[in-house]
């Protein structure tokens, strides 16, 4: 069964290639830095349409799958989670906040990008609009915190996908490659149609116009 929709498939592993390529890039330094700028847009672009995605996209990618009450995620961790809940189709409850947690601080880490100075040769589109100590500030969190947080973020998720794969036997990339899982026919599967999929290209063509336009502010 359909569970992971193409659009959402797409987006995971050419997130996962930027912000291996934002980080390393960054580390470089020097010409390196036209990169990491180039990698930062294309990152803007893909949290927008994830954000546009998780309205209207597939049933499992869209927000209102995995946006899990207390009571939910406190039946979950006592494995005593709901056979309706199907917890373990898509996101369950601790997937949820990994997901929403990379996005949020993603989005902080391309936020501050804007607007931040290397001090050397490279400043954000937008560093025009604010003033130095908004830069500086912008800058500290994308230099330091910001990076650690993320590189936290995505080891704790890796964690987590051995976790499962290691100690539940359930394999998470697989589906992530594949889109499909067996289930139950009760299941709601996924939309993936390329009417769908091609839905979502515009969509992404889009956000990617918005995208340039915000950098544009700054020109």
């Amino acid at each position: 069964m359909r569970v992971w929709d193409l659009p959402t498939r797409l987006f995971h592993w050419a997130l996962a290639l930027l912000v291996v390529g934002s980080i390393v890039s960054a580390h470089i330094g020097g010409n390196a830095m036209a990169w990491h700028l180039r990698s930062g847009y294309a990152v803007f672009t893909l949290l927008a349409f994830r954000i546009l995605w998780g309205l209207v996209g597939g049933h499992w990618s869209r927000f209102a799958s995995f946006v899990y009450a207390p009571a939910t995620t406190l039946r979950y961790l006592r494995g005593a989670s709901r056979s309706d809940e199907h917890h373990d189709v898509g996101h369950n409850p601790l997937g949820a906040f990994s997901v929403f947690g990379l996005l949020a601080m993603l989005a902080a880490q391309v936020a501050t990008g804007l607007f931040a100075d290397d001090e050397i040769a490279t400043t954000g589109p937008l560093i025009k609009l604010v003033s130095d100590a908004t830069s500086s500030l912008a800058s500290g969190w994308h230099k330091n915190v910001g990076q650690w947080l993320i590189v936290a973020l995505v080891l704790l998720h890796i964690a987590a996908i051995l976790f499962y794969l290691l100690k539940r036997r359930h394999n998470l990339v697989r589906p992530m490659l594949t889109g499909d899982k067996l289930l139950p026919a009760h299941v709601p599967a996924a939309i993936d149609t390329p009417r769908s999929r091609l839905f979502a290209l515009a969509l992404l063509g889009v956000c990617a116009a918005g995208v340039a336009w915000v950098i544009g502010l700054g020109a």
